[in-house]
């Protein structure tokens, strides 16, 4: 069978093993090479905030009927909760069961420096500080921090107010599906060049941590790993069996976005392609447009399970037996931190030192038991938010009855030679 070098997916695998021979063969320069994977994750966030602000706006403009949209909405949050739930749940269950944090050398955490998380962490507030977060000073200051968040606040609110005036602001709403379309072939131009950022984040991962360093925190990883994978095949696998569709033919569907996220341990650089892509798979563009935004800051099923496991590992390689009580209570902490896992810089590792700020029980610097390996389990708990939010979209679709089977959902590639319908995108191949 040949290969198609001009398959994007192709080219991020072979950019991924390139990456990880280079960093392991030539450890210095690989470790420089991490700008190339910088450059096209600017790249990718200059774009985020317009699109989420365009889409949002055009998806609930375009609905009319302000009680579906918060009809969508509430069963989007509630879907979030409940499964990110699941989620914390089966990380405490799989890492009492492992046990991977019993008999480490707590000795190491003396030479990693996690100023920069706690005081990060300490700036990041509490639960009030989060929720005024989501309220922008000024929605152009917003825009121009880049804050998810905030964003969609003020893009909830610029479309519902659409919605209400009906045709008056049709030519607003038409105005803003060109700007989208503009932003979605500047996507398409970068997406070219991701092949080359999965080369340099793999070559920097490698170069600079080594393979070795796998092997001192490997039992946490494997549990890690094992975790977010079974989480994905039995609880996501049983949501979507339940709606109608297999998880495994939907990742397989996904794979280009998947890639993308292994190989620049980055949820954020796939978010403008997993909208079109879900737009793709028979889900409407109103639902697209609510569901994918939020669900990157609320549905965080990746991320809740590594925040669970990583402090039940802390407190077990620091001797301390956690009572069932503490640790529900761990876990009700973790419900609330983990919302704002996504709007703190450093995401999930921030987070974790938030949340072992708030449970004096477990050490908070014993979250540099975790810095040499942090960024391996990253990539993995990015690929299961992704997957989740993926997941969610289809279901709260299905739930809407605004889900409308395509060729691709039922498994049978486009036409390439037939145009493009309206709810259809562009292909970078």
């Amino acid at each position: 069978m040949r290969i198609n070098f001009n398959n994007l997916t192709v080219r991020v695998i072979i950019g991924i093993v390139l990456g990880i021979l280079v960093g392991f063969l030539f450890p210095e320069f690989g470790a420089q090479l991490k700008v190339l994977a910088d450059i096209f994750i600017k790249l990718i966030k200059m774009l985020i905030a317009p699109i989420i602000f365009f889409t949002v706006v055009i998806g609930i403009g375009n609905m009319g009927d302000l009680k579906k949209v918060g009809r969508i909405g509430g069963k989007a949050l509630i879907y979030f909760e409940i499964v990110t739930t699941f989620a914390l749940a089966i990380g405490i269950i799989v890492v009492n069961l492992i046990q991977p944090g019993v008999g480490f050398n707590t000795e190491a955490v003396k030479g990693g420096d996690i100023s920069q998380y706690t005081e990060q962490a300490k700036e990041s507030g509490g639960f009030t500080d989060f929720i005024l977060s989501i309220i922008p000073d000024n929605i152009i200051g917003a825009m121009a921090a880049g804050d998810l968040l905030p964003i969609l606040f003020a893009a909830v609110l610029f479309g519902l107010v659409a919605a209400s005036l009906g045709e008056k602001a049709k030519p607003v709403i038409n105005l803003f599906q060109r700007f989208t379309d503009i932003f979605f072939g500047i996507v398409n131009m970068v997406m070219k060049i991701s092949p080359i950022a999965a080369f340099g984040a793999m070559a920097y991962t490698i170069g600079t941590f080594g393979i070795g360093s796998l092997v001192s925190l490997g039992k946490l990883m494997s549990g890690v790993y094992l975790t977010m994978f079974l989480f994905i095949v039995l609880v996501l696998g049983a949501i979507a069996k339940f709606y109608g569709f297999n998880i495994f033919k939907f990742i397989a569907y996904m794979k280009e976005e998947i890639l993308l996220v292994l190989g620049t341990s980055s949820s954020e650089s796939a978010l403008p392609r997993m909208m079109e892509r879900m737009e793709r798979y028979g889900c409407s563009k109103p639902v697209v447009g609510l569901v994918i935004p939020t669900g990157y800051s609320f549905n965080l099923d990746g991320t809740s399970i590594y925040l669970s496991m990583a402090a039940i590992f802390i407190a077990q390689a620091y001797g301390i037996d956690l009572t069932i009580w503490q640790e529900l209570t761990l876990l009700g902490i973790l419900m609330l931190t983990s919302k704002g896992a996504a709007g703190v810089t450093g995401s999930g590792f921030i987070t974790l030192a938030a949340t072992l700020s708030a449970f004096p029980m477990i050490p908070v610097e014993g979250i540099a038991l975790l810095l040499g390996v942090d960024r391996f389990m990253s990539e993995a708990r990015a690929i299961t938010n992704l997957i989740g939010n993926g997941v969610a979209t289809v279901v709260v679709s299905k739930m809407e009855n605004e889900f409308h089977p395509t060729a691709e959902s039922e498994g049978s590639p486009t036409d390439p030679t037939q145009p493009r319908g309206q709810n259809e995108i562009p292909v970078t191949e």
